[in-house]
């Protein structure tokens, strides 16, 4: 073998080394990521407690928004004027710090909403630019049960068990809400079903491939035996979360204004 091609092969190995070396381990994505996650909610002078825990966000983009669940995003109560959207931030000196925040724009039909918040930009999350196959490990991190346990988050790896299209079921006129209907004249869409528990709190946050520690999936709720409670005492361990290209056009909102 000649020097030049033993040169060629060595630089090559340290390259490859190297770039084992700068992957991230799941502790690593964990330790990263949670300061992104955000709890969304409500703040209310006459309330008590005066926040009111709704779901997860994360932020994307600037740091100054955060992608989320439509469904999560609380609804403006009339004569309430002293009660408005808000998120709680986790700081550098680990505390939870309340933030106001307003809606910039909404997908109903994928059940996405993209809030602006105030105050200091957030670290981002990247998010995945390719679309991931089955079988793909995933970590999703959110904060369930919400102040029922304390503030705090939380993190269920799993895979990707399937992609697959859904539109919400309807046993009878007692299940036919509006959202349900408007899906169901729409028609299906495409959302990734995992194999990892999700709680009342994780709704809104980030699934992430444990391989990239990019966001491929904003996690939109968990099947349910029979009530929603039964999500608390018996988890099915069957989660779906809607795929991140889906976010793509509410983006676009941020580059518009």
């Amino acid at each position: 073998m000649s020097p030049d091609r033993r040169r060629l092969l060595a630089a090559a190995a340290l390259a490859c080394c190297m770039g084992a070396a700068k992957a991230e381990t799941l502790p690593e994505l964990v330790a990263r990521a949670k300061r992104s996650v955000v709890i969304v909610g409500s703040y209310g002078l006459m309330d008590n407690p005066r926040f009111g825990f709704r779901a997860a966000g994360f932020a994307v983009v600037d740091g100054l928004h955060v992608l989320t669940n439509a469904h999560v995003v609380p609804e403006e109560t009339a004569g309430r004027i002293d009660r408005s959207l808000a998120v709680q931030v986790w700081t550098p000196e680990l505390q939870w710090q309340l933030r106001s925040a307003k809606v910039v724009a909404t997908d109903r039909a994928h059940d996405l909403a993209l809030l602006q918040i105030d105050g200091p930009n957030l670290p981002v999350l990247n998010l995945a630019a390719k679309e991931v196959p089955e079988g793909t490990a995933i970590a999703l991190i959110g904060v369930p049960i919400g102040n029922a346990l304390g503030y705090s988050h939380v993190t269920h790896r799993g895979i990707v068990s399937a992609r697959t299209p859904i539109v919400p079921p309807a046993t009878g006129p007692q299940g036919l809400s509006e959202r349900a209907v408007r899906q169901l004249r729409d028609g299906a869409f495409e959302v990734m079903q995992l194999d990892a528990a999700a709680y009342p709190g994780n709704s809104g946050g980030p699934v992430i491939d444990v391989e990239t520690g990019e966001v491929v999936g904003v996690l939109q709720g968990g099947l349910v035996k029979s009530t929603r409670e039964a999500a608390l005492s018996a988890p099915t361990g069957i989660s779906y979360a809607v795929l991140i290209r889906d976010a793509a056009p509410l983006l676009k909102a941020i580059e518009a204004r």
